[in-house]
């Protein structure tokens, strides 16, 4: 079988060898003559499945003990909500950092919850860079600082993250999450959809500092209360076993490859191997994101016209490449470049950018 060449934003490309190895174990896991799907969330095999999946997320981010490690559902959008229903406090504002798409919906949930202030913008320079540290202003009695750490759609990340004080730092790492060393101290709170970096689509993960969480309000449903969640070790409803034990594979890939480290370089390696076709092209292909902002996840660029930009899409994919369409609020070019994406993937790629810029130059 001939794989495609999948630069898809989410649902992502997975490693070929976990997919694989769930395949091996799909129909019979561990000799329980089910599968994992067909399993009590309370038994001993799935309990073995979650407790691994936590501890190897630990030990590749170095979570301190005073962290807890969640399985929850819903994706980034339920977290947009949860956050400020949780964490934010009377008469101190939720503080956000906007930079494009999903910090603005992130913002537009919150002001349902309650006060939001913004501490920073791009907007004036259409979310084409993430700002400067400097620019980010945390009232002092802010709930939280709100901010996404790598904007899919405009192909923008941060290269650090701001000091906050006090103040907790919360990040949306849907998108970057274990593609690079990060402190984990830093923040208050670190939440992902597992469908571009983790896993598959289903859970999502939520790392949070206990002190934050040891009383949700009490006004809040007890389905959307972080301590809910903490005290049942995820376990207070059904979970999404399966993907729950997919991650767990995915991390234990991670770990194989060398951990994030190692995988922050295999990142760079693949993702200068597009971007030097673009800096190189004389033009003709132009990256959207500014450079001090651009993202190792998502590269967004532009051609001269929508009308090439479509004839590359569709040659693209007679050539067996998937995904490399801009979103549809901004229309150009992106290719999403994972963990999981190979640099055989990326090399084809910057190959097949240059012959195409041959062929129509």
């Amino acid at each position: 079988m001939k794989r495609a060449y999948n630069f898809n934003a989410g649902p992502a490309a997975l490693p070929l060898e976990v997919l694989q190895q769930a395949q091996e174990q799909f129909v019979d896991y561990q000799g329980a003559g089910m599968s994992l799907m067909e399993m009590s969330h309370r038994s001993n095999l799935y309990e073995q499945v979650n407790n691994e999946a936590q501890a190897l997320m630990r030990e590749l981010l170095g979570i301190p003990d005073n962290y807890k490690v969640l399985f929850l559902q819903g994706g980034a959008s339920q977290q947009f909500a949860m956050i400020p229903m949780n964490l934010m406090r009377e008469g101190r504002p939720a503080a956000f950092v906007q930079t494009g798409a999903w910090a603005g919906k992130a913002i537009k949930e919150a002001k349902l919850i309650g006060e939001t202030v913004i501490a920073a913008s791009t907007e004036s320079d259409n979310f084409n860079r993430m700002p400067e540290l400097s620019e980010i202003q945390v009232p002092d009695n802010a709930s939280y600082l709100h901010l996404t750490s790598n904007e899919t759609i405009g192909g923008t990340q941060f290269a650090e993250y701001p000091d906050t004080g006090a103040v907790p730092l919360v990040a949306d790492m849907s998108s970057d999450i274990l593609s690079r060393p990060i402190d984990v101290n830093q923040f208050g709170l670190i939440y992902a959809g597992a469908q571009k970096n983790l896993g598959p689509s289903g859970v999502t993960v939520v790392i949070v500092r206990e002190d934050l969480i040891a009383e949700s309000p009490k006004s809040l449903p007890v389905i959307f209360r972080y301590d809910t969640h903490a005290k049942q070790n995820s376990l207070y409803n059904t979970p999404p076993s399966f993907s729950v034990y997919m991650v767990g594979l995915v991390l234990k890939w991670i770990k194989s490859q060398g951990g994030v480290s190692q995988i922050q370089q295999y990142n760079a390696n693949k993702t200068k191997l597009i971007y030097d076709v673009i800096d190189q092209s004389g033009g003709f292909y132009k990256g959207v994101a500014q450079p001090g902002s651009r993202s190792v996840m998502n590269l967004t660029f532009r051609m001269q016209s929508e009308e090439l930009e479509k004839l590359f899409v569709k040659q693209s994919e007679q050539e067996g490449f998937v995904g490399l369409k801009g979103h549809r609020d901004v229309g150009g070019l992106r290719a999403s470049t994972y963990n999981a994406v190979p640099l055989e993937s990326c090399q084809a790629l910057a190959q097949f950018m240059a012959d195409f810029q041959k062929r129509n130059g």
